[in-house]
């Protein structure tokens, strides 16, 4: 009986082997016009380019002129350049009219795409907008109301120990979370939620000298909500709190008109304008404002080589009420990878009060370095 069952077992696990490989997906390939074949499996294309993943070179992006021919029995979403698709209902892009559905093969500059029941259809590659992978195409236009997922960011933080005659301490963090909806990059923007944080602080103590203090800290969360791709209305509330400037507590609260002047794969310039309620509590109490005025915004982001990310920020409030009262804040520093999600971040922020609490400096000015680890 055991001699009969030994071969029964080794049949079954060679006939599941063979059933396996079969069934996997064959691996995509593509020829190039110079006659070089990749394999490996189609990622996307987006306009004029193919992004395919080859087994022996990653991730190569190709204009599309330069294919002979490329071959994907995975189903893909073929977009049209002529198809709209409306950024307020992206949900409904899934049953938007005249995208194909199926397997897809290029040749001659036309992708036929076969679906699963039908008739192929043919696209030149000159009027495909997007071609997404379908497994990806449905995740984008499935709606998804849980407000806790999605969230991409980065955390940072760095800090600086002295122990001698003086005994110094400095601690730095920022916490950078936004949140936009939809996910595909596709897809029109719908809406989007930001909130970030930074602290910083120092002390410095010294026998028979007073102790100095540092204390910097910074929160602010908006949301923005899209009348078109590039044009949004924002609410905003931000909340300071510098004793290097004897404010112990400074509260925004606003809203305005955001547009996106510059958006393209390496960058991108957003410029607001709001109008504000701003209140200002100072160590010293004569100091106290409430400030009605405007904040005009400028945020310029570039991806530079080496994957080295610019990240600018400009800031100028004035104050209607009090127009001597005015303020302004700039950021801008570099994030350089180091490795997987970590990479050093080097910033520098400027916050000016042109009315402080005397004997305190207009100027605020910080210099940090630090670790971030990127949350996706």
């Amino acid at each position: 009986m055991i001699l009969k069952k030994r071969p029964s077992l080794l049949f079954c696990l060679a006939v599941t082997a063979v059933s396996s490989v079969h069934a996997a997906d064959p691996p995509d390939t593509l020829t190039t016009a110079n006659g070089e074949k990749l394999i490996g499996h189609l990622v996307r294309s987006n306009g004029g380019s193919v992004t395919f993943h080859s087994d022996t070179l990653g991730d190569v992006t190709i204009d599309w002129a330069k294919v002979k021919d490329l071959h994907s029995s995975r189903k893909f979403a073929v977009i049209p350049k002529d198809v709209s698709l409306d950024h307020k209902a992206h949900h409904q892009a899934k049953d938007a009219p005249g995208i194909a559905h199926g397997a897809i093969a290029v040749t001659d500059q036309k992708i036929e795409v076969t679906p699963a029941s039908g008739p192929p259809q043919t696209i030149a590659t000159k009027d495909a907008a997007h071609m997404i992978d379908q497994a990806a195409f449905d995740a984008a236009t499935t709606r998804d109301g849980n407000f806790l997922k999605h969230w991409t960011g980065t955390l940072t933080g760095g800090a600086s120990l002295v122990e001698a005659t003086q005994n110094s301490d400095t601690f730095t963090g920022t916490v950078h979370l936004v949140r936009t909806m939809p996910l595909e990059d596709w897809l029109d923007p719908s809406n989007r939620t930001s909130l970030n944080f930074s602290a910083s602080y120092g002390k410095i103590d010294q026998p028979a000298t007073p102790t100095v203090k540092t204390e910097i800290l910074h929160l602010d969360v908006e949301r923005d909500e899209y009348f078109e791709s590039r044009v949004y209305g924002f609410g905003i509330a931000s909340y300071d709190h510098n004793f290097s400037q004897g404010l112990d507590l400074q509260q925004t609260y606003g809203g305005g008109i955001g547009w996106t002047a510059i958006k393209s794969a390496n960058q991108t310039l957003d410029l607001k304008a709001s109008m504000n309620y701003q209140s200002q509590h100072f160590e010293t109490s004569a100091s106290n404002a409430n400030l009605v005025g405007s904040a005009f915004t400028e945020l310029y982001h570039r991806k530079l080589p080496l994957n080295i990310q610019f990240n600018e920020q400009l800031t100028v409030t004035p104050a209607w009420n009090k127009t001597n009262d005015y303020s302004a804040a700039g950021t801008a520093g570099f994030t350089l990878p180091v490795y997987k999600r970590l990479a050093l971040a080097i910033n520098t922020t400027d916050t000016f009060l042109n009315d402080p609490p005397p004997t305190f400096k207009k100027n605020s000015f910080q210099f940090t370095t630090g670790i971030t680890y990127s949350l996706r």
